[in-house]
């Protein structure tokens, strides 16, 4: 399937199943190989038989919403999201009272099966207990309370096939916050742009929130690096940062130009 930019391959619907990649660019997977290139999929998945449904049009990483935010959160699917056997941690029961995980399998069917590109011959059928990332117990702030944790499992289709499956969960309180699925070698999660237009890069996030801290206003840093502001307006907003960019932005945060490459992902020895 060619899908380089402007060259668009389309098969009709229902000649063929079509795996589309929805990665989350804050990940390493960012940069991997579309689906035939990946050894694993290609291995475990035939060429008719794929994790997602829809028109081969659709470009190789282009994203899509996975809209889970503010999805409520039942006791008993807390209870399993909250199930970590495998970690000690200061004042709870080591090990702690057993929960039923069956109700995780269930939850995250669901909220795949949401996704209208979803191919629904493959299903969540068994899980494991999760690793916090995050407990949700702030002992410097009491008031913050978000709870982060990856499920590992697996995911299997109607024909037997069986991928590694781990979904990473973030919720407050009963309410889901934020989701991302990895199958296999392809990461779903959560866009941050809206529709049909790409994601931005980490460091306009980071970036803008180096300079309000420093309280240093775009028109200040344009001028002290030698930048346009325009420029410095597309780096806020995620425009990907380069090499020079990198160097003239670090004297004017305080920081080494090695501390901002590696912020910009430019630590290995790229230019873009």
């Amino acid at each position: 399937m060619d899908t380089s930019q402007g060259s668009r391959q389309k098969r009709p619907k229902g000649h063929q199943l079509c795996l589309v990649a929805l990665r989350n660019v804050t990940t390493p997977e960012a940069g991997k190989q579309g689906p035939h290139g990946s050894s694993q999929l290609s291995s475990a998945v035939s060429d008719n038989v794929c994790l997602v449904m829809g028109d081969c049009s659709v470009d190789w990483g282009e994203s899509v919403a996975v809209e889970t935010a503010n999805r409520a959160l039942t006791a008993d699917v807390i209870a399993a999201l909250r199930y970590w056997p495998s970690v000690i941690w200061g004042g709870q029961k080591n090990p702690p009272d057993p929960v039923d995980m069956t109700v995780l399998p269930p939850f995250f069917n669901e909220v795949l099966q949401d996704l209208p590109w979803w191919n629904r011959d493959w299903k969540v059928d068994r899980v494991q207990p999760g690793l916090p990332a995050e407990t949700g117990d702030h002992r410097c702030d009491p008031a913050v309370r978000f709870t982060e944790v990856s499920i590992p499992g697996t995911v299997v289709s109607g024909n037997g096939e069986s991928l590694p499956f781990v979904a990473k969960v973030g919720f407050t309180g009963d309410r889901l916050i934020r989701l991302q699925v990895k199958i296999g070698d392809v990461v779903i999660g959560d866009a941050v742009a809206p529709a049909g237009r790409s994601e931005p890069h980490p460091f306009g996030r980071m970036l803008t929130g180096l300079m309000d801290l420093r309280g240093i206003p775009v028109r200040e840093m344009a001028r002290a690096a030698g930048l346009s502001m325009s420029t410095i307006h597309m780096l806020r907003r995620g425009h990907n940062p380069d090499l020079l960019q990198a160097r003239l932005i670090a004297g004017i945060l305080d920081m080494s130009e090695a501390d901002v490459r590696v912020i910009a992902g430019l630590d290995d020895g790229s230019t873009q």
